[in-house]
């Protein structure tokens, strides 16, 4: 084979045609790509197609085989860096690269033990177009030919690329119409437009949003405002003020999911304190609640709760943000009197949280300078989460009160090592070495808040404080449901991924009472809210989606940012609609009326986060801060709607 001469462009073409074929074959091995019919398969298989001809094509305009050569390899290998990338990416996010993440670079030191776990020798794999290249412009003989007609066969084959694309896109508009307006869905872009398609698209969004706060004028804000106006429920007459005056410990328990809550493993319970918890008669434990977060993970957490917006559709806030102008519970509370403060044993600048937290009104962050790691104390994220309990209510006992302070845990962290002497239960059992290890370090961190239960009481701080805890993201990631399934005994459909979205909320309030577990379904947009107004601070005037779950208005709906939502009635996942007591399938037309108020919050709050809109806003007496021609132009177009409605 090696002896027959080949057309001039052979090395070209094996180029494409590799490239494609593995990025193929890596979408239906590597990604978890829902595929409902045929059309979404074919769709599947061309999308790479039409960028591959384009950016591999640019090679016909060299006119030496040697840098011709030397270009096709080096796409070749920018294309595998950039698909490689998204693999290891997915493995542990469940989702793809965005171009904010690639700036992220503070936390690619802390996040060494992750991104180790999603990467293996066999992954050289993902790089054997590269190889078939070289091996090609090493051995292939090339017939001489003359340049007669090239700027003919080079447009032609450009029309030819365009052809594809448009066809490509045809297709995609056809499948899913209006593709391009629901960026916030990256595995249908990825389905539809391809890998590389998307990624250019990604970069054309966020340049878009970096534009978006130069042109806002806080107009924009009066239809937003008027829709939370219109949709915010009232306080609960029996809940408001009931920790009023108390001390606020508001204590995130990392990666921890509910199906761990009550659960066992090997006959011993997984979180034994916490599931007592959910018994006792200071405590309202919400059973129903589900984390919202995107590719912040927990900062994606922390800004939902302290702002009741959502995260981003791309990236995290805490950094693509922390410039903005926040209305944060932290700064409400601060107003009250409150001493506000952050402890987490960790790095400052991790999340870029040192910055962050001054956008949020936060007085004090107890950093991993703040803490005295022992010998044995140390875990690969910074501390162990019993002496950070311990030292971090030492902090508490300095403060000044009434005071606001969360707690960061870390230990129960992706890929969930633990010392030996730190294992309290056996690890289960299956293919997945991390659902297996994650048991042990969720049993590590319940002990961890038993302590510090117990040290707050120790420094006589337990009666006079309230204590929220919340699961801030998922630990255990779509790519182990094989190893789920077999723990739960049933198959983990759509309908149960988004079911495995559920993370612990406990209110407990020292002397209540009249503890309960709630069955409200609610998502941590609603935390802001619930415990302003369990400490008595009205937050009628402020720009906030979440609503309070104490109160008897409180709407059932939870919108992920990925578009899947949830309502007392229905799940929407993977564009189906499930029946939620029964997980059977039903009637799309039954989801139908909940769909648009999904996107239209998520659309809402992302205008505000990108335009930076809350600079407009006096939350003070809830009114816009506008120029005198933008207040006279948005009176004629008040006046306009009006004289419309009575027409």
């Amino acid at each position: 084979m090696w002896k027959k001469e080949w057309p001039k462009h052979s090395v070209l073409a094996i180029a494409i045609i590799a490239t494609w074929l593995k990025t193929y074959l890596t979408y239906k091995t590597s990604f978890s790509i829902t595929i409902d019919n045929v059309l979404q398969e074919f769709i599947l298989f061309i999308n790479p197609l039409s960028m591959l001809l384009f950016v591999y094509g640019i090679a016909l305009f060299f006119k030496s085989e040697k840098a011709r050569n030397r270009y096709i390899l080096a796409i070749a290998l920018i294309s595998s860096i950039i698909l490689y990338a998204n693999v290891a990416f997915y493995r542990f996010f469940s989702d793809f690269i965005t171009l904010p993440v690639l700036f992220q670079t503070d936390n690619f030191g802390d996040l060494g033990s992750s991104a180790s776990e999603s990467v293996f020798i066999t992954d050289l794999v993902y790089f054997t177009d590269v190889i078939l290249i070289l091996l090609a412009m090493k051995f292939i003989r090339i017939i001489p030919a003359s340049n007669l007609n090239l700027a003919v066969q080079r447009k032609a084959y450009f029309i030819i690329s365009a052809a594809v694309l448009f066809f490509n896109l045809g297709l995609a508009e056809m499948e899913r119409p209006q593709l391009l307006t629901r960026g916030f869905d990256r595995e249908m872009l990825v389905k539809n437009i391809g890998m590389y398609n998307y990624h250019l698209y990604d970069m054309y969004v966020q340049s878009k949003s970096q534009a978006q706060r130069a042109l806002a004028n806080g107009s924009e804000l009066v239809e937003v405002n008027n829709y939370i106006r219109a949709n915010q429920p009232d306080p609960s007459k029996d809940m408001f003020g009931a920790a009023e005056g108390r001390n606020l410990i508001v204590v995130t328990l990392e990666s921890l999911q509910s199906f761990t809550i009550n659960g066992e493993m090997g006959g011993k319970p997984i979180t034994p304190f916490l599931s007592e918890l959910t018994k006792d008669e200071d405590t309202i434990y919400f059973p129903n609640f589900y984390h919202q977060t995107g590719l912040g993970k927990t900062s994606d957490s922390e800004f939902l709760v302290e702002n009741s917006l959502y995260p981003l559709s791309g990236g995290a806030v805490f950094f693509t943000h922390s410039g903005n102008t926040f209305n944060s519970m932290a700064e409400s509370l601060g107003n009250k009197g409150y001493h506000t403060s952050v402890q987490h044993a960790n790095t400052k600048s991790f999340w870029n949280r040192d910055i962050m937290y001054q956008s949020l009104g936060i007085d004090q962050f107890f950093d991993i300078e703040s803490y005295t790691i022992g010998e044995g104390d140390a875990v690969n994220w910074g501390m162990k989460d019993i002496p950070f309990m311990e030292q971090s209510v030492e902090h508490m006992a300095d403060l000044p009160q009434p005071f606001y302070t969360r707690l960061l845990t870390l230990t129960n962290h992706h890929p969930f090592y633990l010392d030996e002497e730190d294992k309290l239960i056996d690890e289960f059992d299956s293919n997945s070495g991390t659902v297996n290890r994650y048991f042990q370090t969720a049993r590590y961190l319940d002990e961890s808040v038993k302590v510090l239960f117990e040290e707050l009481k120790e420094q006589g701080l337990y009666e006079n404080s309230v204590i929220v805890m919340y699961g801030d993201h998922y630990g255990i990631s779509e790519n182990h449901n094989e190893a789920m399934a077999q723990y739960l005994g049933k198959e983990i459909t759509p309908y149960e991924s988004a079911q495995l979205q559920k993370v612990p909320f406990f209110v407990h309030i020292p002397g209540f009472g009249e503890g309960y577990v709630d069955e409200e379904i609610g998502g941590q947009i609603d935390i802001r809210p619930t415990v302003m107004h369990l400490l008595g601070v009205d937050s009628e005037q402020d720009i906030q989606f979440g609503g309070d779950l104490f109160s008897e208005e409180h709407e059932e709906f939870v919108a992920f940012r990925d578009g899947r939502f949830i309502t007392d009635k229905h799940v929407y996942a993977g564009n189906v609609c499930y029946d939620i007591e029964t997980g059977i399938e039903t009637d799309k037309a039954a989801c139908e009326p909940s769909i648009e108020p999904a996107m239209t919050e998520l659309e809402y709050s992302e205008s505000i986060i990108n335009g930076d809109l809350l600079r407009f806003y006096d939350e003070k007496n809830g009114q816009l801060i506008l120029s005198e021609d933008e207040l006279k132009k948005l009176d004629k177009e008040q006046q306009r709607l009006k004289e419309d409605t009575q027409n």
